[in-house]
């Protein structure tokens, strides 16, 4: 079964500087991953792996984070601006999904 991500065709414009900033923090977080699979296939101490796995998880919501306070201050405040107040509803949602 594939997970549906998104029920809308959206996209939103980035400068050229964000895009690499986000970019660069993906690369480094999939570089992170790469780790601790090596770590696992060398049968690494299990704590050891749980310390990388934690500094993922904070890799990942770094990126989070810079993500969101582009989406409040790009795209929310321009559908707010638009009249769009949908946009509310959207955004507390997708805070839902990232406070599971």
């Amino acid at each position: 079964m594939t997970q549906k991500i998104c029920d809308c065709h959206k996209t939103t414009e980035r400068t050229d500087a964000e895009r690499k900033k986000l970019i660069c923090r993906l690369n480094r977080i999939e570089g992170q991953i790469r780790g601790i699979r090596g770590m696992v296939e060398k049968n690494a101490y299990c704590a050891d792996i749980l310390v990388q796995s934690a500094a993922v998880n904070a890799a990942v919501n770094a990126f989070n984070r810079e993500l969101l306070g582009h989406h409040i201050r790009g795209c929310v405040v321009k559908d707010i601006r638009s009249g769009n107040d949908e946009v509310i509803d959207e955004l507390l949602l997708t805070l839902q999904k990232l406070m599971k």
